[in-house]
């Protein structure tokens, strides 16, 4: 299969949107990442999602929208919530999912057999236009192989998916970086499942009480199922094996140049650079989450465009804010492998 590549003119969008409404995909951009679409009522073209990521089935897809009528129109949602209600005046179009029981009209296959479904009003002009001019919501999961860094550039998607896919439009560099927070409303209080652009703090603010799912710092307790994407144990990773590093700049910095070497790669602040030795990879500053947030999975990719590099020590962001995004990514990427300098 020839991958084209696509303008972001209206003429482009529209062959896109007819690619999907003939149940093809199309890498598209949001303001998170670069998604992976096919007609969300159509099941054949939703399977072959699955099939161009190499993704496991039993790990639910978003379904993007590009008018909160569509919801009742295409019956993608049992009943809306109060909650979702809020939600979506506060933050959409944004990088902000929701968890809701499903309408009768989403297939199994884009919900993973789950009675719920996902729903995302993206704030990306492209992606808007899309799923307009498709005339139908547009199931789509991050644009990469499964398992590796997410894709921020359609560089990084025809990297990943040429001859798997007929078309990309190129949207530019996402802004955000980093997939939309998810949050489900089908119990009280609300939990988050996955964190993102839109914060904890910002949630609670707008709902009042917001459990954290204990997933999102931790492993997924063995035997329990996905009910979001990005819960899975071991995501987003490069293939250099990925270990985050706890402990103060002296402690960071003694350990990662102690251990320098040609085939070892450090994730680090700006600040940190004229400290450490060897490859490094900067994420931005220290006091800024969301620029953090932004480079992440294009460090985590450029890092694999060095065969050589096979080790990266990360150092473990702060947790609050979108903070919380960077680390929950970060320690997907490691596979949970954390190292305390102090115990060491």
């Amino acid at each position: 299969m020839n991958t084209v590549l696509l303008k972001d003119t209206d003429e482009d969008i529209k062959k896109a949107a007819e690619i999907i409404k003939n149940g093809g995909l199309v890498g598209m951009p949001t303001e998170t990442v670069y998604g992976l679409g096919a007609n969300a009522l159509n099941p054949k073209a939703v399977l072959d999602i699955f099939k161009a990521k190499g993704r496991p089935a039993d790990n639910p897809l978003i379904v993007h929208i590009s008018d909160v009528s569509q919801i009742e129109k295409f019956s993608l949602a049992e009943e809306i919530p109060e909650y979702a209600k809020i939600l979506a005046e506060k933050f959409w179009p944004g990088p902000l999912t929701m968890i809701v029981k499903k309408g009768k009209a989403v297939p199994d296959e884009v919900s993973a057999g789950l009675d719920t479904v996902a729903l995302r009003f993206p704030s990306h002009p492209v992606a808007q236009k899309l799923i307009s001019f498709a005339g139908l919501p547009v199931a789509a999961p991050s644009a990469n192989l499964s398992g590796s860094p997410s894709p921020t550039t359609p560089q990084h998607v025809m990297r990943d998916l040429k001859g798997k896919i007929p078309a990309i439009i190129d949207g530019g560099i996402c802004n955000v970086g980093l997939e939309s927070t998810v949050i489900t409303l089908t119990e009280n209080p609300p939990r988050l499942l996955r964190p993102g652009g839109i914060t904890l703090e910002q949630l609670r603010d707008a709902l009042g009480e917001v459990a954290l799912d204990d997933a999102v710092l931790h492993k997924l307790k063995e035997g329990r199922r996905a009910a979001s994407p990005g819960m899975k144990y071991k995501h987003y990773a490069p293939k250099a094996n990925v270990t985050i590093l706890k402990g103060g700049n002296r402690d960071f910095y003694d350990f990662v140049n102690a251990n320098s070497h040609s085939n070892r790669a450090v994730i680090c602040y700006d600040e940190d650079a004229p400290f450490i030795k060897g490859n490094k990879f900067l994420l931005g500053s220290k006091s800024d989450s969301a620029q953090q947030a932004h480079r992440l999975f294009d460090v985590l990719r450029q890092i694999d465009l060095n065969p050589e590099i096979t080790a990266v020590y990360a150092r473990c962001p702060d947790i609050n804010g979108v903070g919380l995004a960077v680390y929950n990514r970060l320690i997907r990427a490691a596979g949970f492998e954390v190292k305390d300098l102090a115990e060491i």
